[in-house]
């Protein structure tokens, strides 16, 4: 027994000379969402941005807005204007890359998901939280022009019993449907049992959406819209796993951009990123602003009572408070704000100031003035339409005017969507719910 009892305590002694068995190791990822260029894009809507913006927000809408989107939008279809949709199916140039498709005749970015095996172009939408498609659950006559997600076709789509969706606008524009889980694929990287909106019932004006077929939101996950249970976003499912639980957005005008998600290129940026706190109590990317200079102005940033603003990818406009609207096209010669467009415009061959916004009490960021300039329009002001500058050069028409990037809240709510991420490389993180932001390179 002695010699037994001598044996163990001579195991326990050398116990730790044995080298323990490896733990597995985890390869962290990052992957890319590549944007082109549509070579073809005719030009933007202006008071149809406008639009949505309020929308999204439920905002109120100006007395005239919603009709001159609409005879805007007729007016391109009647002189051919609109695009024919892309491939969906067509292969993106780059391995994990995925292409992006510009909403026809407007300024949105879409980028084709799988879903089941299905391509779907969609939203990537910084300003929701659900991912949801137009379906063959959809009556016909709200399909027309839409991709259609077709549960039958899908291998891996699991219905969620008694999960259903509802993403409402304040003027009453709704997107609602049954909930399930299935396999979805961003960039190479697939998610599986990622839950999915099947929308059975659309509004309006979500059919007039084409060719958007559906949101990819990024937004925090307390945003989400499906009840009684809130769901995960696709980052929020794949951050674990990331290099770095953050993901960025590079949306300069004029070049490709790209999402990436898990990696910062700093190539990117020109200076070092400054670091916000983001306000996530209503699940949205917000953050405080109280300032603002334009132009040359150096005697610093006039200050005004705190705000709020959320960065969108999902909205063109940057929608800022009145005093900053009416500051900034005080400088701008020949501007003025056209009721039935619901927005300011302004001669295009004016010269446009740079803008100055304070972000969280911590930085300064700069909208340069050439990507504040919108939507090219002609006209008296009475009868004002989009149409392609290439046009324009083969007439003679004596006035050319401007939709302004830059158009004023109609409450407290501040938006700055692509227009604020043209000048600014922004980065998203996930791990400590703050944003980082840099002027472009």
């Amino acid at each position: 027994m002695t010699l037994y009892l001598l044996g163990l305590a001579l195991l326990g002694l050398l116990a730790p000379l044995v080298p323990a068995a490896p733990s597995p190791r985890i390869q962290k990822r990052s992957f890319k969402v590549n944007r082109l260029r549509n070579e073809n894009f005719q030009g933007h809507n202006g008071p149809r941005q406008l639009l949505k913006a309020y929308r999204k927000y439920s905002l109120p809408i100006p007395d005239g807005l919603e009709d001159a989107a609409e005879q805007e939008t007729q007016r391109r279809l009647k002189r051919g204007i609109m695009l024919k949709s892309t491939n969906p199916n067509a292969k993106a140039a780059n391995v994990g890359a995925v292409a992006a498709t510009p909403e026809l005749g407007d300024a949105e970015y879409l980028s084709p998901i799988n879903i089941g095996g299905q391509t779907i172009n969609v939203d990537f939408d910084s300003g929701s939280a659900d991912l949801w498609v137009f379906s063959t659950e959809l009556p016909k006559g709200s399909t027309a022009g839409h991709q259609l997600f077709n549960i039958s076709k899908s291998k891996t789509f699991k219905t969620v019993p008694n999960e259903s969706f509802t993403i409402k606008y304040g003027d009453g524009s709704t997107a609602a449907g049954s909930v399930g889980t299935d396999t979805v694929e961003v960039g190479g990287v697939t998610v599986t049992n990622q839950a999915v909106g099947v929308a059975t019932s659309v509004s309006p004006a979500f059919v007039a959406d084409v060719p958007n077929n559906g949101l990819f939101g990024l937004a925090f996950s307390k945003l989400n819209q499906v009840k009684p249970t809130k769901q995960k976003t696709f980052f929020d499912n794949v951050m674990s796993s990331l290099a770095e639980p953050l993901w960025t957005a590079d949306l300069r005008k004029g070049s490709v951009g790209a999402y990436e998600f898990g990696h910062i290129d700093n190539t990117k940026h020109t200076e070092d990123l400054t670091w916000i706190p983001s306000d996530t109590e209503d699940g949205f990317w917000s953050f405080s602003t109280s300032g603002y200079s334009v132009g040359n102005d150096t005697s610093g940033l006039t200050k005004v009572a705190e705000g709020r603003a959320i960065a969108d990818t999902g909205t063109t406009l940057m929608v800022v408070t009145q005093e900053v609207a009416d500051k900034y096209y005080s400088q701008v010669p020949g501007s003025k704000y056209v009721a039935h467009l619901g927005g300011v415009t302004f001669p295009c061959d004016s010269k446009l100031p740079d803008l100055f916004l304070d972000v969280g009490g911590v930085y300064t960021a700069k909208i340069r003035a050439a990507d504040i300039y919108f939507a090219r329009l002609k006209g008296d002001g009475k009868d004002v339409f989009s149409i392609p500058s290439s046009y324009l050069q083969k007439t003679n028409l004596e006035t050319e005017i401007c939709y302004g990037g830059i158009q004023a809240t109609t409450s407290t709510q501040q938006i700055w969507g692509d227009v604020f991420f043209r000048s600014q490389f922004v980065v998203f993180h996930g791990g400590n719910h703050s944003l980082g932001m840099a002027p472009h390179s």
